[in-house]
């Protein structure tokens, strides 16, 4: 009876899904009226003279695109519990991230933006279910592993990781099933976490998954440590894993052997700032962009994204596979506020997205803008044919090497067979100049030499979290930078 009304509401959810995603240009209009109502009404339209009857071309010509740093002084007014500053009222949480240049930003979290974080997490599994036809995860355990829910207070206003916060918000029909328990949950060092969390799971009968894939796997190699069992035989039930925050395929491989067989996943794009997109089809890529969920999205072609004025898109005038940088505008307050995440529409029926990497995270060294997308499609095209399990990767450019040519450096923590590392090594860089064609031509032109790999020992990049203190939860090692500090420290601190 249980499995027939979760599959009902499943079905009634997924029309309504339909609905919205087969009139997108009407949906984000709507979205965009109820907006501006709003924001006209707060100190920060008032500032910027917006008026509730404003069109997007008067807005666009009155805010501009901006990032935490350019918003601090809003921010700041609003974690200091001053009303009515971004939003109506104070926001109900703050979501606490690390920043660049300023220490940590906390990111507010209003009474109509909480439901944009919860709904569209539901509607993931909702989407999956209506796809699929499986429900079985919800009979047994299911598992986040996340931040701890345990929230300070600012001005009065609960502060914590995004995760954290989340854990306040879980469902009656997950609550129950929910794992880690709470006190486990609240554990801060993350070693410490994994360790606990598989000793308390090793007994239950775990079905979903969820977390960033590095994450997972770090449990998951505890779990075989505790057991000498691949995970399919200590869980047998386990059927549905739910990541997001980096690209997947790097990691898949060595996921899935440490599984001992293929599962469904269900891929999702979730941020401090807002739940964007889910995978739409299992098995598929592309991300249904969530256009009904209190965001209007604005769309900055990325070689434009540093232009004095560059080109804002709205829906209606996006093309596919364009990289795009992904600007939001919500009812969390977030105006022209550029999240830093780069991302491409591969489908207009619906609209889909694939997320491609970060607007700041390139090497451009010699002019070359190698972005994050090509990096992780370069070493997913070699990771079958070499049997390569990535744990982790980076790469970042060798300007000044000892001699010779500078070249890209590729940190690469897994295992391959020495007699297979130079070719390798020669392939990776074939698909790189096949990704980019003025990396080709620095090649060619002797410019570059051809990328170099240092392959790491397991456990490299946990040291390295571990050692800047981000080691777990939402934190995520950058993919590629236009410089050498992630790089040095992980050969400095190499393990042997």
């Amino acid at each position: 009876m249980l499995d027939l009304l979760i599959k009902t509401i499943a079905q009634i959810l997924y029309k309504k899904q339909k609905k919205w995603s087969s009139k997108p240009v009407e949906t984000q209009e709507k979205v965009f009226r109820s907006l501006i109502k709003t924001l006209a009404q707060t100190k920060f339209g008032k500032d910027h003279k917006i008026d509730p009857n404003d069109n997007y071309a008067a807005f666009k010509s009155k805010i501009k695109i901006s990032d935490y740093e350019g918003m601090k002084s809003y921010f700041d007014r609003t974690a200091n519990g001053e009303e009515n500053v971004l939003w109506r009222g104070v926001p109900i949480y703050l979501a606490k991230t690390s920043g660049t240049t300023s220490g940590s930003k906390f990111v507010p979290i209003t009474k109509d933006s909480i439901g944009n974080h919860m709904n569209s997490a539901r509607n993931a599994l909702v989407n999956y279910i209506a796809n699929t036809g499986n429900s079985s995860f919800l009979k047994g355990k299911v598992m986040f592993l996340s931040g701890s829910p345990v929230l300070e207070k600012k001005a009065g206003i609960p502060t914590g990781r995004l995760s954290g916060i989340v854990n306040h918000h879980v469902p009656k029909y997950l609550k129950n099933n929910q794992m880690p328990s709470w006190e486990i949950n609240c554990i801060e060092d993350w070693e410490t976490k994994v360790k606990e969390v598989a000793k308390e799971t090793l007994s239950k009968d775990m079905r979903l998954i969820s977390g960033i894939p590095p994450w997972v796997q770090m449990y998951f190699d505890r779990i075989t440590k505790e057991t000498g069992k691949k995970i399919k035989d200590v869980f047998p039930n386990f059927s549905v894993m739910v990541y997001g925050g980096v690209n997947y395929e790097p990691y898949k491989a060595k996921l899935e052997e440490s599984i001992g067989k293929p599962i469904d996943g269900v891929e999702v794009f979730p941020a401090s700032e807002g739940f964007f997109a889910y995978q739409y089809k299992p098995n598929q890529k592309g991300l249904l962009l969530l256009l009904n969920e209190g965001i209007f999205y604005e769309f900055i072609p990325a070689d434009n994204y540093f232009d004095d004025n560059p080109p804002r898109l709205s829906i209606k005038d996006v093309e596919l596979n364009v990289n795009y940088a992904l600007i939001i505008n919500s009812n969390a307050g977030l105006w022209a506020y550029s999240i830093g995440d780069t991302i491409k529409f591969i489908s207009k029926d619906p609209y889909q997205v694939l997320v491609t990497g970060r607007i700041k995270h390139f090497i451009s060294a010699f002019g070359e803008h190698v972005i994050g997308e090509e990096v992780d499609r370069a070493i997913q095209k070699l990771v079958s044919k070499y049997a390569l399990q990535v744990t982790e990767f980076t790469v970042a450019p060798q300007v000044n090497p000892e001699h010779g040519l500078p070249y890209h450096e590729w940190l690469i923590e897994g295992e391959m067979p020495k007699e297979r590392k130079d070719d390798f090594m020669l392939e990776l860089n074939q698909k790189m100049c096949e990704q980019n064609s003025y990396y080709k031509d620095l090649i060619e032109g002797s410019v570059l030499k051809g990328l170099q790999v240092v392959w790491l020992p397991q456990g490299s990049f946990t040291k390295y979290m571990k050692s800047i203190g981000k080691l777990g939860g939402q934190n995520k090692v950058p993919r590629l930078a236009n410089d050498r500090k992630i790089a040095d420290c992980l050969i400095s601190n190499r393990i042997t």
